[in-house]
């Protein structure tokens, strides 16, 4: 039942097989004919990527109503408060709908060192701290996690998708780049 690829998509590849003319697509990685993204990850997110050629499969993960649990980690700028963080996970409303309610951490160091560099780094700013959020959710509207992290009053350096369900990025041992046939459902 080859019908699912796990796919950790590395920043600035288009979440399409066609040729881009300024993005790697996903054709450069996975030469599958036939599957398709389950969802989609912005040419300027990483991590995990699910595809497959089953439309029932497709549905399940990525329509809204099947409510199937997403999780980023986004470093974010600023200083954890608790109260805004708060307002994440009671759901915010970002004008064209509200979210429903998240769970937030905040990462520790330690967890974060398990992510690969990015290419190319972010900016960084000396007079600017930042952070690492975990943040689950179960929509995945478009930009939701930086629209959500940019209206708690915490713009988004980075975002990588880390888990869709089940199924983690790091129990999958996928490198950056990196994809295979996946037995598991998340």
């Amino acid at each position: 039942m080859d019908d699912l690829i796990v796919f950790n998509k590395p920043y600035g590849v288009i979440c399409q097989f066609s040729a881009h003319e300024k993005h790697g697509c996903l054709k450069d990685y996975i030469n599958e004919p036939g599957f398709y993204p389950a969802g989609r990850l912005d040419t300027d997110s990483e991590g995990l990527l699910l595809l497959t050629n089953n439309g029932r499969l497709q549905a399940q993960i990525a329509e809204p109503k099947y409510q199937k649990e997403k999780t980023y980690w986004a470093q974010v700028e600023g200083l954890p408060d608790e109260a805004r963080l708060d307002g994440l996970r009671a759901g915010l409303d970002l004008g064209d709908f509200v979210t429903r309610p998240a769970k937030v951490r905040v990462l520790a160091a330690e967890e974060v060192q398990r992510l690969w560099p990015r290419h190319p780094p972010i900016r960084e700013r000396k007079t600017v701290p930042d952070f690492w959020l975990e943040i689950k959710i179960s929509e995945g509207k478009n930009r939701q996690v930086r629209r959500m992290t940019a209206k708690a009053g915490y713009p988004c350096l980075r975002l990588v998708r880390v888990a869709v369900g089940r199924l983690n990025l790091f129990d999958l041992g996928l490198d950056l780049g990196g994809w295979r046939f996946s037995e598991e459902r998340p």
